[in-house]
């Protein structure tokens, strides 16, 4: 995923400089007047691209706090439901001597179906605090996967500027205009991938 760093005053000196060399070597006349914005431009999709990288690695590293919460959420609704398992076991087992002790011992048998009523009762709390586990890890899921939408837009978005600031600097030096148009073309739609990223 393109996130590197821009020298927006780096790149502006070397197309004025190149600028510069061809009107010393062919004179004032020599040199097309669209130079001077052609290199405007590509500092300002330089910039453009700059701030598109560091909103993609934002978005990037939101997904992934995101993923990481759910998968966290995902492990406690585990244990919840291994725990439910666990009551329902035990319950089961009281219940199960509870009936076998009715005929010989009924105050023990009594008090072991008040002890698997009580596992029972656990258990209900226990499945509806599994239950909210669960949802709290679809909603972090769903915002992982918005964010990474929005990081991929951002992602395509410098893709699209790198294209275009190169196309400028081909231009510059092969005093090709239409290039530049074309390097624009793609700024364009590289600020439309950056406009649906940010409103996702």
């Amino acid at each position: 995923m393109p996130e590197a760093e821009f020298e927006t005053g780096e790149l502006k000196e070397n197309l004025d400089s190149t600028v510069e060399r061809h009107t010393e070597a062919h004179g004032e006349r020599a040199a097309p007047p669209w130079l001077r914005p052609l290199s405007l431009t590509t500092a300002l999709i330089a910039v453009m691209a700059a701030v598109a990288s560091l909103l993609s690695g934002s978005f990037s590293n939101d997904a992934l706090l995101e993923k990481n919460e759910a998968v966290l959420l995902q492990a406690r609704a585990s244990d919840q439901w291994a725990f439910f398992q666990a009551k329902g076991l035990k319950g089961a087992l009281a219940a199960s001597q509870a009936e076998v002790l009715a005929p010989t011992n009924p105050a023990l048998s009594a008090h072991l179906k008040a002890e698997a009523e009580r596992y029972k009762g656990e258990q209900t709390e226990i499945q509806k605090q599994a239950h909210e586990l669960e949802a709290q890890e679809t909603e972090r899921n769903e915002a992982s996967n918005r964010f990474l939408e929005r990081h991929h837009q951002f992602a395509l978005a410098v893709t699209l500027f790198q294209i275009a600031i190169a196309l400028g600097a081909i231009a510059a030096l092969a005093r090709r205009q239409p290039l530049w148009w074309l390097g624009l073309g793609a700024s364009v739609v590289g600020i439309a991938f950056s406009l649906r990223g940010l409103f996702l």
